[in-house]
């Protein structure tokens, strides 16, 4: 490995941390397919040219431990240094010989994105025996007109791309708040389901805990087990909930918080929260875990939007230190209690909700960027400017789907980590740098300009293109493309192009997740056990109420007025 300037951190060192609930980043700087291929369990995706949009909601506290690697020839590690100590954080180190290290040391590696929630929900189904269904019975029951109520827990947008026939929306985080009114009849069956089998797990199992007196079962392998069972999905559906009711939002509120409570969860108010963000050795994530559109419509200040049962499935895409301390919000105690005795299992020790945020400050609109720092001032151009100067290298910095969707016009793709030393961008005469919003565009042109390039941005990315009324091209022309579209991985559970083989490969490596898990030895998952106890764990799980051994030792009472 070619000598680098920075601290070294071991691989035994990072999983001793991760084992004590220490704070600690680690920081994988690929792109998100090679990261998809094989990380370290706790490993967060922040490509290197992604650094400067996403870090700073990442990791808030710039003193955090940081350990980065990369696994090839460190020139992403070169360049991130730098880019880290000037954004301020003290306190970053390469991984021992990176990720070929980690694998030497022993480490376990890992495929795919969102890994510790879905080997969770593994553990879960393990520990639980949540109830499943599979779609062939299913479709007989739906066939015979039985009495059966289906609610696919995934985002929206997912369920409209395809469903269950006869499914319902209602995302994870809702499910408990919602589902009396949905299935008011205890004889009424429910089934959960989603495109593989975390969320249908997790969902299902959240009804179990929420004590509804209704038969409860996951799908089995959710639209991945029906399409393999040779069953047609729905396209296009628009089923959602309607608002719950009063009774119901009372009998879930009550079963939320026992949930809370066993779990381990802390409540504060406006005095104890204030308390937590004045602690500087935290790291601290402030989350409104209700629906988007609720959190558009006003919210508490500070607070990032995370609905619960995404932010329960893929808790790594707001949050970057393991160790770090959380803070949910709702307006009806049942989601942020639901969801923090999921993370609380998950390992989130540190985990509190906020009860009574009234007289704190409230905004509304959609969630803003959350950036480490204010994009730099670089050179602009209208979208008629833009037009006029057909000769630019027009170069789009947006995800490889959000190109594909729609994008200005002869932009070429392009993942900023690959600029600097491509040979189009090294000979061209004037660059034209597009992003969706402009910031990524602003932050890529800043640093081809340091390195002697004429760059500029158009003013406001392609959605300023876009709301000037002028049209957008999709697909992606590889031929023309100035990087491979490796930046996001492809996952087998989404969209409708899925081969069966990847299919059944995916679901094949989740049932094997349980056992890499325990291989793994650093994830301090405690599975909260039913009432009576649940079935004999694995070694290593828990299948009683959840210690409170790694909480900190003063009592709730400090952290409130």
């Amino acid at each position: 490995m070619t000598h680098l300037a920075a601290p070294v951190t071991t691989a035994e060192a990072v999983r001793r941390s991760l084992r004590d609930g220490d704070e600690i980043a680690l920081i994988d700087l690929r792109e998100e397919a090679a990261y998809a291929a094989g990380h370290p369990l706790f490993a967060i995706n922040l490509p290197l040219g992604r650094i400067e949009e996403r870090v700073g909601a990442l990791l808030p506290r710039r003193d955090v431990a940081i350990v980065v690697y990369d696994d090839g020839d460190d020139s992403r590690i070169r360049r991130a240094l730098p880019l880290l100590a000037a954004l301020g954080y003290r306190r970053v180190s390469r991984l021992e010989g990176g990720l070929a290290g980690w694998r030497a040391s022993g480490g376990e590696i890992f495929i795919d994105v969102n890994v510790p929630s879905k080997a969770f929900g593994e553990l879960v189904e393990h520990v639980r025996h949540t109830p499943s269904i599979p779609a062939t019975e299913l479709r007989a029951r739906l066939d015979r007109g039985d009495d059966v109520v289906i609610l696919d827990a995934r985002r929206f947008s997912e369920y409209a791309t395809m469903s269950i026939p006869g499914g319902r929306s209602v995302p994870g985080g809702e499910l408990a708040l919602r589902v009396r009114d949905l299935a008011p009849d205890p004889a009424t069956t429910v089934v959960v389901n989603c495109a593989g089998r975390t969320r249908s797990i997790i969902g299902a199992q959240s009804l179990v805990n929420a004590a509804i007196p209704n038969p409860v079962f996951a799908l089995r392998n959710g639209t991945i087990g029906w399409t393999l069972a040779g069953l047609e999905l729905e396209r296009g559906a628009e089923r959602r909930a309607g608002d719950p009711s009063p009774a119901s939002i009372a009998l879930a509120a009550a079963r939320a918080r026992d949930l809370a409570t066993r779990a381990g969860v802390r409540i504060v108010d406006a005095a104890g929260l204030a308390q937590l963000q004045r602690d500087p050795a935290r790291s601290l994530y402030l989350l409104d875990v209700r629906s988007p559109e609720e959190y558009a419509r006003g919210h508490l200040q500070g607070f990032r939007s995370a609905p619960g049962g995404q932010l329960v499935q893929a808790t790594d895409e707001w949050v970057g230190v393991r160790g770090g301390t959380l803070v949910l919000t709702d307006d009806d105690g049942v989601r942020a209690r639901m969801t923090g005795h999921w993370l609380r299992q998950l390992g989130w020790a540190e985990t509190y909700v906020l009860d009574d945020g009234s007289g704190l400050p409230r905004t509304e609109g959609p969630e803003p960027p959350v950036l480490a720092v204010p994009p730099p001032p670089v050179p602009q151009i209208t979208p008629q400017e833009l037009e006029d100067r057909p000769e630019a290298l027009l170069i789009d910095l947006a995800t490889s789907p959000e190109h594909r969707r729609g994008h200005i016009p002869g932009a070429r793709f392009a993942i900023r980590a690959d600029l600097a030393t491509h040979g189009d961008v090294a000979s061209a005469a004037d660059i034209v740098l597009v992003s969706p919003d402009g910031i990524a565009a602003a932050f890529a042109a800043a640093e081809l300009i340091t390195l002697g390039h004429p760059a500029r941005i158009l003013a406001g990315g392609t959605d300023a293109w876009r709301a000037s009324g002028r049209t957008l091209a999709t697909g992606l022309d590889p031929s023309r493309a100035l990087s491979a579209a490796d930046d996001v991985y492809k996952r087998p559970y989404e969209g409708t192009d899925n081969a069966t083989a990847a299919m059944q490969a995916y679901l094949d490596w989740e049932f094997g997740l349980v056992a890499q898990l325990e291989a793994d030895g650093t994830h301090r998952f405690e599975v909260l056990g039913g009432e009576p106890a649940a079935a004999s764990a694995p070694p290593g799980a828990s299948t009683g109420p959840i210690s409170h051994s790694r909480l900190p030792t003063q009592a709730v009472a400090s952290l409130s007025g």
